[in-house]
This record gives structure tokens, sequence and C-alpha cells, in this order.
């Protein structure tokens, strides 16, 4: 195509050709070129201005320098940002991110198990798992603006009954994840939730699985009971527990958590990037924990509690207790407080007010007494006295000792302060069988802190003695927050009362009395001994392990603490003694002869300790039958009973009648 050539001359003037070759001016020694079609296109613009009124003319002005090269600066600048950013995440920050990026692409769900159940000794099911449902809020998936979660968390309280304040407050306290706001939902707030669950983001219904006990009050003090893992037990046991698991809180859900704790399996979901479920794989199965088979006799308990009950109607009592052990293995058939707290408040968890009474109830029902409650023995240490002076040779076994109502001991310092320790009765001349059978003072002041001519034992001794038998120490008890009781001696008051150690603090010391206490697991724990002629057994509340097809996983086999620590011949002594006490042999003040009626022979020793309270004292008995081969060792103990009046010996009569009666009776 042949081409029109003009030269522009410094005026500006235009010149054209007709020929293709082309004409040059030398004007910076530039020379210009056009086609014919672009000067055909500029006359025709013109000729638009014109038409259309338009005089302004508009020249192409090429960009500056300075522009051009700052717009290529800036590009420079952003590619360099952009090169930072990928340098960081591909280069130095690889790891967190191909992390993130792997967690995205799979999750882990856990699946259920069964927490481990309880039976009695007989097989009497006593602990059941059921389903229960926990409200979770999860805070990563709850509306963005407040208004909405300030809508959300207003629905939510009006169906679960909780002021929107305390749902968000609790939400707030966490950075992120699910959050439980009520656990084991009831039925009614659990179908109003399911059907505005769509309409509530964020909010999530937790199927879980809680505990649910048979006659709760009864045996609460030994099972005891679950309730949400705390954040300690999170952290202490990582990968163990989830937020929404159950643990134990007491007795021997407590003590057994390794036990009884299920091992929830795990689901590996792998998902796309839209996330979809590509795939899922099994990381590990869930497995139920084992159970336990308690020596417990359920029967037995709730005999025990029945008759504490009826005695505290009669008596004006409040508080009492009871511990049956087998003599043969310590095994405890029974441990009984009164009162009691239905553990089954702390599974639910949805009766706050009847919770709330619970803990603050004066009585102290969660109080545990029998292993943890501290008291005075009162006459039930005299047969462990009395072999201690056998044993020491203190006296010989048919030595008499006169009682005349009490002894009177002068002031060391000063003979015209005279003490008078009294009796309860006159019992005359009185041999070791007799003064346990009718728990005669004056014998036990003489023989623990020597009168007259008769030497005493003296505090060291009784200490020993006392300790030997397991006063004054935790027997190790399979239940948690046993009391080790108290055996005070000469240091021991020195250092805690600033004070010396008396003839008085003697005299107390041997009838139970003074700064003295012990558990009335103690008590039956040191009997245990007597009854089986010398092995002191450590008291054990599980008799075996068992997993879900109920197949024996281990035997929790008896642990003998100390035997053979007294003569036998001394032993035997001790327990013709405290035969005596119910038949009433050569005793005329018998203790326990409402006993000798029982269609079984039994051995028995009572106690009245004084208290606090004016004119109310501890009462006990302790009992062993059948005599000449011992199954059980029942201790009975009725706290603060007004005025001298049996109370624990018709509980002990009444439960040991039941206990041997004909197999022909249920029990």
């Amino acid at each position: 195509m042949s081409k029109f050539h003009f030269l522009r001359n410094r005026k500006d003037e235009i010149s054209f050709g007709t020929s293709s070759k082309r004409f040059s001016i030398n004007k910076d020694r530039k020379i210009f070129e056009i086609y014919p079609e672009e000067v055909f296109l500029d006359r025709l613009a013109k000729k638009k201005e014109e038409e259309f009124g338009i005089s302004e003319k508009k020249f192409e002005v090429p960009l500056s320098k300075k522009i051009l090269y700052g717009f290529l600066i800036s590009i420079f600048l952003v590619f360099l940002v952009f090169f930072g950013k990928l340098f960081q995440f591909q280069i130095l920050e690889y790891e967190k991110y191909a992390l993130a990026a792997e967690q995205n692409k799979f999750i882990s769900r856990s699946t259920q198990a069964a927490r481990g159940v309880v039976y009695d000794g007989k097989g009497e099911q006593l602990a059941f798992n059921k389903y229960s449902f926990d409200l979770v809020v999860n805070k990563d998936k709850l509306p963005e603006s407040d208004f909405d979660k300030e809508q959300t968390f207003k629905k939510i309280s009006e169906i679960i009954g909780k002021d929107s304040e305390f749902i968000k407050e609790k939400i707030e306290q966490e950075e992120s994840g699910s959050i439980l706001i009520s656990e084991n939902l009831e039925h009614a707030k659990l179908i109003a939730l399911e059907t505005k669950i769509g309409d509530l983001p964020g909010i999530e219904i937790k199927q879980n699985l809680a505990r649910e006990y048979v006659d709760g009050k009864m045996f609460s003090n030994i099972i005891g009971y679950t309730g949400k893992v705390s954040p300690e037990e999170l952290r202490n046991n990582a990968g163990s527990y989830s937020a929404y698991d159950y643990s134990g809180k007491d007795g021997v859900e407590k003590i057994y958590e390794d036990v009884l704790r299920r091992n929830s399996g795990e689901i590996r979901i792998e998902r796309d990037a839209s996330g979809n479920v590509i795939s899922q794989q099994i990381i590990s199965a869930p497995k139920s924990g084992d159970s336990l088979v308690l020596w417990l006799d359920a029967e037995l308990q709730k005999k025990i509690i029945k008759e504490l009950e009826k005695i505290l109607e009669k008596t004006g009592s409040k508080k009492a207790m009871a511990v049956a052990l087998d003599p043969n293995s310590g095994g405890v058939l029974a441990l009984a407080n009164i009162p009691g707290f239905d553990n089954n408040l702390f599974s639910k968890g949805t009766d706050s007010k009847a919770l709330s009474g619970l803990l603050s109830d004066p009585q102290e029902p969660l109080f545990n007494r029998a292993i943890k409650g501290l008291y005075p023995s009162g006459s039930t240490i005299k047969p462990l006295i009395s072999i201690a002076a056998l044993e020491e040779k203190i006296i010989s076994p048919n030595k008499e000792i006169y009682c005349g109502g009490g002894i009177a001991v002068p002031n060391r310092y000063n003979p015209k302060i005279v003490y008078i320790y009294k009796d309860n009765n006159t019992h005359g001349w009185t041999s070791i069988r007799k003064a346990i059978a009718e728990s005669c003072n004056v014998f036990f002041f003489t023989i623990g802190g020597g009168y007259g001519d008769q030497k005493g034992l003296g505090p060291s001794l009784i200490k020993k003695y006392l300790e030997l038998f397991g006063w004054g120490n935790k027997t190790g008890i399979d239940l948690p927050g046993e009391s080790a009781g108290l055996i005070p001696s000469p240091d021991w008051k020195k250092q805690v009362k600033k004070e010396s150690w008396w003839d008085g603090d003697t005299y107390n010391l041997s009838i139970g009395q003074g700064n003295f206490s012990i558990t009335p697991l103690q008590v039956a724990t040191a009997f245990v001994a007597i009854a089986n002629k010398g092995t002191l057994y450590k008291p054990l509340v599980v008799k075996e392990i068992i997993d879900s097809e109920k197949k024996v996983v281990k035997e929790i086999e008896s642990e003998i603490i100390r035997k053979n620590f007294f003569s036998q011949k001394n032993i035997e002594i001790v327990r013709e003694g405290m035969r005596d006490a119910v038949t009433g042999e050569g005793a005329q003040h018998a203790s326990s002869v409402i006993l000798r009626d029982l269609p079984i022979e039994v051995a028995a020793k009572t106690g009245t300790a004084e208290t606090s309270l004016p004119n109310h004292y501890h009462n006990w008995v302790t009992v062993f039958a059948p005599y000449d081969n011992p199954q059980i060792v029942l201790t009975v103990m009725i706290e603060n009973v007004p005025g001298v009046q049996a109370a624990a010996l018709p509980v002990a009569k009444e439960v040991l009648n039941w206990y041997f009666a004909s197999p022909s009776i249920d029990k």
C-alpha cells in the first residue's frame, strides 16, 4: 500500500506527497509517516467535530518518564510484597500452615464407650450407665453480630431456664471451641431444643453417658459419685478424657477411677476443600471400663440403715454410723452413715436447689463419719487394754482388784488436793474377765495408770498396743479421706497443748476418754483381730475387678497388716470376757445381756463416751458372731445420745437377728 508522507517544519506546516517515496525534513532528525486511511479518519473526525459544534482540540500527550518510572516501581514493590509473603508462607512458616491444612483436611471424632459399673458381693448391680444429653455451644459457629448472639442466648435461656447473662458470661470466659452450658437435660427441655436447634447457630446437643445409682442414699458413702472432669484432670490426663466425660469424685468411683474409666475410640475423617467426607478410618476402637464387685452385702446395708433410723427417732439423736467387716478377710460388708445423701443429685446435675441444700446442710451428710469421724471410744477400748496388760504381765488372768465405785488420787504436789475417778457401779472384787463383761472403770484405771500397789501400763505402753491394733493410724481402706485419729502422749501434750502429762491423763486414756480419738472403722478393724484370734486385716471395699462379660480380671487379695502380735492364751481370755458380757456368767452387771437370746452365740463390748454436750454421750457397741467361728464383726455408734440409755445395742441385736435368720427368710 502506498503511503502519504508529510513533513512538519518548524512552523508546523504540513506538506503531502503522492508517490510512495518518502519526503523528509530534518527537525530534531525525526521523520513522521502517515497512511492514507489515517488521513481519512482525521478528516472524518474533524467533520464530526464541526457538525456537532465541538471546537476543543484534543491531542494525545505521551506519559512523562517520571510517571512511567513511578508506575514501574509500584509494580515492582507490589511484586516484592507478594514474593515476600509467598516466601513467608512457603518457607518460613511452612510447617505451621502445612499442619493447619492437614487439620482442615482431617478431623477426629470420639466414639462412645461405657464406664464400668458396680455390683455388691451377691451380684446386685448398684451403679448403671444411662444416656444423657448436654447443651453445648460451639463458640466458633455463633452468629457474628452481637445482636444475633444476644437473640440466640435469649432463646436458649428461655428453654433451659438459665439467665441469658449467665450463658453469655460462661461463653465469653472461653477463647474458642465447645462450651458446656447445661448437662443432663430434662426431657421437656431436650424436646424444646430439638425443635428449635435449626434456628440456633452454634448450638449443639451432645449425647453422653451419665451415672444412675440404685438406692443412691443407701450406698453413697461407699460408691461415691461422678461429675464432669475438671480442667486439672484434663491437663494431667491428656488424651484420656474429653471435656464432656465424667470422672469419680468420691467413694470407689474416685479410688478406682483408672479401672472404671472408659476409653473412647477415635475415628479419623478425611474431607475435601468443600468439607465433603472422602473417607473414614478407625484409629482406635472404644473400650468400656472394667467393673467392680464389692464385698458389700446390699441387703445388710439396708437393714442397718433401717435400724439406725429407728433408733435415732426413738432417742432424738441426729447422727449414727455402723461398720460391718468379714473377720476372715477384712472385707467391708456394710458401711452406713446417717444422715446420708442421694448421689444421683451429682449425676443428674439438674436439681440445683436440692444440690445446693445438700452442700449447705449443717448436718454434713456428705461427711463419711464411719471412716472420717473422730470420737473418744469410751469403754470399747477395754479389751485392748486387757491384752496389753496381760502381754506385759501387769496382771495375771485370775488376779482380782477391788472396785468400791471409784478411786481417790491425791495431787502429787499437794496431797490435800484429791482427785476422784468414779465408776458407773460398785463391782466388788473383779478379775479381768469380769472387768470386761461389766465394764469396770476402777479395774482399768488401776491396770492402765497404776493405783496403790498395783503397777500400771503407763501412757507409752498403752500407745504402743493401741497402735499395734491399728489405732492412731489410717487403716488403708480403699475409700478417700480416711482420718488417722489421735493417741495422746506426754510429748504430744507438751508440744501441742504446752502442758505436762498428769496421772489423770493416763486414767482417762485407759477408759477411752480425754484427748483420745479414733474412727468407727478403726474400732471394727481392731476387733477383727480379736474375733479371728490374732490377724489384723486391712479393710477392703472392692473384692474383684471384672470385665464387660463378667469375667474376673483381677482378684483383690486380702492384705494382712499384722499377725500373731499377742499370745493365743491372752486373746482367749479377752474373748471369754466379751462372751460373758452377753451371757452374764460371773458378771452381775453384764453390759450386753440383751443379746443372749439371739439364735447364735455372740461376744460384745459396749462403750459410753462423754461429749462436749452436757448429759449427752456417744453410745458404742462392737460384736462378733458366731462366737466360735466368726462371720461378721459389727460396730455401731450413735452420736450424742441424750442421757445414759442403750442405743447401739438394740441396733446390733436387730441386725444380727436378721442376719442369722433361717435361710428360708429372704435377706
